[in-house]
């Protein structure tokens, strides 16, 4: 779920504004699972925007004390929410954490980068969630490396029925800055897209493993 609706709409005019979200019904994306898609996130952009990441970095910092309470620390997955996650964990005054995709091959073999200790309080903080798989197997290395997982707060998602049911499923809270309905809302009123475009991404949103490019 979202923090809340203005968040959410701020949110998304930014991604917006900047074109970490391109929106392109009629000539598709292809995801690396795959996938055709109508829209393409890149919040790694964000960073580059010291107004935007600032603005980010204070929505986060409020709302995860609001939500979660304050955590001990400050986690973010490799290697999108990283910048993202540290810059929240100076705001709090947190340490910061952050968790590989999978342990390192050699040296210490780490998955988890950073002084953790156990039964500690943990918020992950996560760039962009699709499916929630690779979000998750974050959550599942903290837990494992001792930590009290708290919750989840992210930029975007894309609000797919299979994301909820993981992390119903991994018993995991998730808050997200903005999500996929706030984003169509905004661009249909700004004139991003049009009318059809408009259902094209609704379409899309409701099977992306089986959307076909017609529009």
């Amino acid at each position: 779920m979202i923090f809340n609706k203005d968040t959410a709409e701020k949110t998304a005019e930014f991604l917006l504004q900047i074109n970490a979200i391109k929106l392109n019904p009629r000539n598709p994306f292809t995801w690396a699972s795959g996938w055709k898609s109508p829209i393409y996130c890149d919040n790694r952009l964000i960073l580059s925007f010291p107004a935007v990441r600032n603005y980010v970095r204070d929505e986060f910092s409020k709302n995860i004390e609001k939500n979660f309470g304050k955590p001990d620390v400050i986690a973010g997955v490799a290697t999108g929410a990283i910048g993202i996650g540290m810059l929240v964990a100076e705001s709090m005054g947190l340490p910061f954490v952050y968790v590989r995709p999978e342990p390192k091959k050699h040296g210490r073999q780490n998955q988890v980068e950073g002084f953790l200790q156990k039964g500690q309080n943990v918020v992950v903080v996560e760039d962009l969630i699709s499916t929630g798989n690779s979000s998750l197997l974050a959550v599942e290395a903290l837990r494992e490396a001792g930590a009290n997982v708290k919750g989840m707060a992210a930029i975007f998602t894309y609000g797919f029925n299979v994301s909820e049911e993981n992390f119903k499923a991994a018993k995991l809270d998730l808050y997200t800055l903005s999500n996929y309905q706030n984003l169509l809302n905004l661009a249909v009123a700004k004139r991003y897209i049009t009318d059809d475009e408009e259902q094209t991404l609704r379409e899309w949103n409701m099977s992306p493993s089986t959307w076909t490019t017609e529009v």
